[in-house]
This record gives C-alpha cells, sequence and structure tokens, in this order.
C-alpha cells in the first residue's frame, strides 16, 4: 500500500535580504517570474503530484500571501496558513505548524525554488519513512551550483554522509517525519541544519540526486534571468 504523501509545508517566512528592494514592499515568494509567483509554481506542482493539503509558514508581509493565495481552491488544494510574528527559521517553522501538518510524513520546499522536480516520485520513500520505528528524512539532492561548489553532504548507494564523496548540494526539498520536531517548543528559533547532522550522522537520513530543472531563486539577477528563461519558452 504506498503512502498517500497528501501533505506539504512551503517555506515562505524569510525577509529575503539579498532580494532588496523587491522585498521591501511584496514578500518573496509572490515575487514573479514567467507571470507567476515563484510560490504559485511549487503550489501547482504539488498539487499535480496529488498533494491536497499545502501549509505555508510566513512572517514578513504575510498578509498580502493570505490575500493573493486565497484558500487554495482554484489550484484544488486547501492552502492553510501558520503565521509566525518573527521568522522562526526552518525547524522552528516546522514546529509551529505541527497541528496544521497531521501525522504522517510530509514534504517540504522552499518557497524561492523554482524546479520541475516531480513531487509525486516520493511515495515510495515516504512509505519507507512512514513504516520506521526512529524518524528519519529523505533528502533530494541537486548537483553542487556555482554558488556552492563544495556540496552539503556525500550521496552514496541512496544514503547521505556528513564526510567523503561524491558531495552534493541539498536541493531544499524533503520528506520529514513529524516525531522529529515534537521536542521543540512552538516559537522557538531554530534551523533545520542541526536535524540534518543529527539524523545524517545517526543513519537515518536517506537521500537522491535531482539532476534536472533547479534554481535557487536569491537575488534580483537570478530572478530576472529565470523570467526571461521562462517567457522565452
Amino acid at each position: 500500500m504506498t503512502h498517500a504523501l497528501t501533505t506539504a509545508m512551503i517555506f515562505a517566512a524569510g525577509r529575503g535580504e539579498r532580494m532588496r528592494p523587491l522585498t521591501d514592499t511584496c514578500p518573496k515568494p509572490l515575487l514573479e517570474a514567467g507571470g507567476k509567483p515563484l510560490i504559485v509554481w511549487q503550489i501547482e506542482r504539488l498539487a499535480q503530484a496529488g498533494i491536497r493539503t499545502i501549509v505555508i509558514n510566513h512572517a514578513w508581509l504575510g498578509a498580502r500571501i493570505e490575500a493573493a493565495l486565497g484558500d487554495g481552491a482554484r489550484w484544488d488544494v486547501v492552502l492553510r496558513y501558520s503565521p509566525e510574528t518573527e521568522a522562526l527559521e526552518t525547524a522552528g517553522g516546522i514546529a509551529q505548524a505541527l497541528p496544521l501538518l497531521g501525522e504522517q510524513v510530509f514534504v517540504a520546499v522552499s518557497g524561492d525554488v523554482f524546479c520541475n522536480f516531480d513531487y509525486a516520485s516520493l511515495r515510495a520513500n515516504a512509505d519507507k519513512l512512514q513504516a520506521r520505528s526512529e524518524p528519519g528524512m529523505h533528502l533530494v539532492m541537486v548537483p553542487n551550483p556555482p554558488f556552492h561548489p563544495a556540496g552539503d553532504f556525500a550521496l552514496r548507494d541512496g544514503l547521505l554522509a556528513l564526510d567523503g564523496e561524491p558531495r552534493v548540494t541539498f536541493g531544499n526539498i524533503g520528506l520529514y517525519d513529524p516525531r522529529m520536531f515534537r521536542d521543540l517548543v512552538p516559537g522557538t528559533r531554530r534551523a533545520l541544519t542541526p536535524y540534518y547532522r543529527e539524523a545524517i550522522g545517526a543513519g537515518r537520513a536517506s537521500g537522491e540526486l535531482y539532476p534536472g530543472r533547479w534554481e535557487n531563486v536569491g537575488t534580483p539577477a537570478q530572478l530576472q534571468a529565470l523570467d526571461e528563461a521562462l517567457r522565452s519558452r
């Protein structure tokens, strides 16, 4: 029986400092490329994969995100929002959103990533994670981009390692067991990095390499290049 993988989280709480001045008046996930907000490209891909509940955390100009996206009905999904007074980073954002995420393994992705990744392909790994007695994670890795040549972790035979070769870069797409975050008090500001290192060190983190279209849209120049590429398609 395959895991439905019906729930996703999109991280959308960041201030987008490198994207200023564009983000002074517009939350970064609503910046447009190819005629659509960055976050809408992700919502559409998640919906295509059969994911029906998407939790979006927000902090900076969060009301604009809710006003622009609404309840998700136009994409045949349910959008739920997890507001943060100040951005709690990724692990803190998950802990705050746990009541909305439920008990099942979920997929999480950054709202400023553009990719052609097929989220439906994660179902088998979600199954494996759901069946584990100890909570783990599965990370989607990408070839090292020019801005991160040293990579993040080693990937060998479907398992991630802290050291060794070949090294690849985390693509900001991951499957997570919500049990990992139950001890983190909601409202605590914490990154996911310590969770990655702990799970990888304990052998509880699998991974895969995605060689397809993937861009971390961090600067106005990167946004403009992506916009031009999408419009010329």
